[in-house]
């Protein structure tokens, strides 16, 4: 993909003209809001009433690809505006481009322009400048230097360790089953201009290091929320951060790493926030970072994923060519060392009579933060489904790779005959579709390395059929055993009410899944018993509540996020509640900006020194509920 400058591009297009030239592909555009009138040279333009869509909603790539892709490609050999080159433009921008134009006879509507400029960005409109930590009235009065993290109790990164076990140990919880109970919330703090809230923070050394769909980070003290830095990135970060040592980079000794919505990775001083380095893993028009980073010894191990299954089915579009993948960069200077795709890069495969070429093997994303183990010197992904043909052995598995090269050890396929791609109903379909659809079911989450009872170790992971995978990472992914907790069959391709995507949890004597409606489910780790399943009723006594966000354990205890905006605490004896908290709520906040909490469907809770922070507001599926709110809750 050809590469702009940000301000060549701003000195040679003009906004008017980006989408000047666009030709209309595909259906008739659905009816909405009139569009809005094109404005005066150099006047500002807002944002249509109403929120409408949201970043990272993947309508706006619906749209896009349906009534821009013909004209802005990836490569543009009639000179307009590439995809990639429009991706980095401020919302504001695209969205001016945008007011007041026909494209090809149709006019979009103020909503879809917004989809569009949202998704495209990367980012909310109107955020660029209201995040700025300088103007919040919470600054912190110092900002003292940063204490080893390993001298402190500390939850770094999506997992908490490499094994990716999301489990706190009672010295460093200090939280118990006998006090959860008492939990009240500390402070709240709001993302300014905030839309849907993904990201799970980070504490270290006192600091919660959080991200937001706004394009910011902040550094905020653990106990109070006072602000101590913000950075702006410029794109959505939906992942947790992760802090980690790095040199030769003057007098910084620990750099905070994270991944946003362009696919780029980001490493900044911890201390102040400035940027040390900017590496872009792929070029891939809309190519992303969904997982967390991994930081260990000196390398930065990357999960690559992308937007273009969730709606390429468009007969106009020449699907497919994303690739999901894993990269290695030095953590010092953000050098790629290695990358690994999960298939052969796509070839033209099929030309329909429309002339739009077919590509393939196109595969889904990795989704999830890697797990290390150090004992086989490997890194294992569960990845997800393929998109077009010829299908990769790597898709719907969890697969092992050399943390030195990236080479491939072992694979162990969970799903056979998955082709999924998103936009493939009604007339318009693409002949790219697949002619038996899904049943798209990905490894979403990240493997769970633990040791049993018996000295063994195992690797856990789930699958969207709510299926619990044991292999053994010593014998090359050896099945050791395949459950369902939730009821199903197993190896079940319907859709059923249970699900796992987002993640688990691990104790020494459990793991613990949530399966959306089916519930939180325990199992046993040595033989794969269902120990108990712990379900609530919906919000309102309505059907019940979808529990599929990451689940988190500490001695006693496991935490579990509801779809519906609730916190729960649950006994990890028998699966009884101990604790619940409505986090679909307005609050007032310690930065004083306007903040509600929503669904908690993805990120789990993070449990430090008697704390536990949680994200709210989960709105990425049209189904879910929007928020901007990072909560924090103390023991009374």
């Amino acid at each position: 993909m050809r590469r702009i400058d940000r301000a060549t591009l701003a000195s040679t297009l003009s906004a008017a003209a980006i989408f000047a030239s666009t030709a209309f592909i595909g259906a008739q555009a659905p009816a909405g809001p009139p569009s809005t009138p094109a404005p005066a040279a150099g006047q500002a333009v807002a944002p249509p009433a109403g929120r409408g869509g949201v970043p990272g909603t993947e309508s706006g790539w619906a749209t896009f690809q349906g009534q821009c892709y013909g004209c802005h490609r990836n490569e543009s050999p009639d000179g307009s505006p590439t995809a990639g080159s429009i991706r980095q433009l401020t919302p504001e921008r695209i969205f001016e481009s945008l007011a007041g134009r026909n494209h090809g006879g149709v006019a979009l509507s103020d909503i879809q322009k917004q989809r569009v400029a949202e998704f495209m960005a990367g980012r909310p409109m109107g955020s660029a400048g209201a995040g700025e930590a300088s103007s919040m009235p919470n600054r912190c009065t110092a900002n003292p230097p940063m204490a080893d993290p390993a001298s402190a109790p500390s939850w770094n990164g999506w997992g908490n360790d490499l094994a990716n076990t999301r489990f706190q140990a009672a010295a460093a919880a200090r939280l118990t089953a006998d006090n959860v109970s008492r939990l009240k919330l500390k402070w709240a703090f709001g993302f300014p201009k905030g839309v849907t809230n993904n990201s799970q923070p980070t504490v270290v050394s006192g600091r919660v290091f959080a991200s937001g769909d706004n394009g910011y980070t902040y550094s905020l003290d653990a106990k109070t929320g006072c602000v101590y830095w913000s950075f702006q990135n410029g794109s959505i970060v939906r992942n947790s951060p992760m802090v980690g040592a790095v040199s030769g980079q003057g007098a910084t000794q620990w750099a905070v790493f994270f991944g946003d919505g362009h696919a780029n990775v980001f490493a900044l001083d911890a201390q102040s926030g400035r940027q040390l380095w900017k590496t872009r893993v792929d070029d891939h028009v809309v190519a992303r970072i969904t997982g967390s980073v991994k930081y260990h010894e000196g390398r930065v191990y990357v999960p690559i994923s992308g937007s273009e299954e969730f709606n390429s089915g468009n007969k106009d579009y020449p699907c497919c060519t994303a690739r999901g993948g894993v990269a290695a960069l030095d953590a010092n200077t953000g050098k790629e060392l290695w990358k690994t795709y999960l298939a052969d890069p796509p070839k033209p495969w099929k030309k329909p009579a429309n002339g739009a070429q077919l590509y393939g093997p196109a595969t889904g994303g990795v989704w999830n933060s890697p797990t290390i183990d150090p004992v086989r010197g490997a890194l294992y992904v569960g990845t997800g489904d393929a998109v077009t043909p010829p299908e990769s052995p790597l898709t719907d598995a969890v697969i092992a790779l050399d943390l030195k090269t990236g080479k491939l050890l072992w694979s162990h396929r969970a799903t056979e005959n998955d082709l999924f791609m998103g936009g493939c109903a009604g007339p318009n379909r693409s002949e790219a579709c697949p002619p038996t659809m899904g049943p798209d079911y990905d490894i979403g989450n990240s493997p769970i390395l633990v040791t049993l009872s018996n000295g063994k170790r195992a690797l856990f992971a789930g699958t969207k059929g709510a299926d619990v995978l044991a292999l053994d990472p010593d014998a090359n992914g050896k099945v050791l055993f395949r459950v369902n907790p939730s009821g199903q069959p197993v190896g079940f391709s319907g859709r059923g009410r249970g699900g796992i995507v987002w993640g688990g949890a691990a104790d020494s004597r459990q793991v613990y899944y949530g399966m959306g409606a089916a519930g939180l489910g325990a199992v046993q780790s040595p033989d794969g018993k269902t120990a108990w399943v712990f379900t609530a009723t919906g919000t309102g006594g309505r059907g019940s509540a979808a529990l599929g966000a990451a689940p988190t354990a500490i001695p006693g205890v496991v935490f579990q996020g509801s779809g519906d905006g609730r916190l729960f605490a649950v006994s990890a004896a028998d699966g009884k509640q101990l604790w619940e908290f409505n986090t679909a709520q307005d609050f007032d906040t310690v930065n004083k900006v306007p903040a509600r909490g929503g669904a908690i469907a993805t990120a789990g809770a993070v449990i430090v020194d008697g704390m536990v922070y949680i994200s709210s507001g989960y709105a990425i599926s049209s189904g879910a509920s929007a928020g901007n709110a990072l909560l924090a809750f103390g023991v009374e």
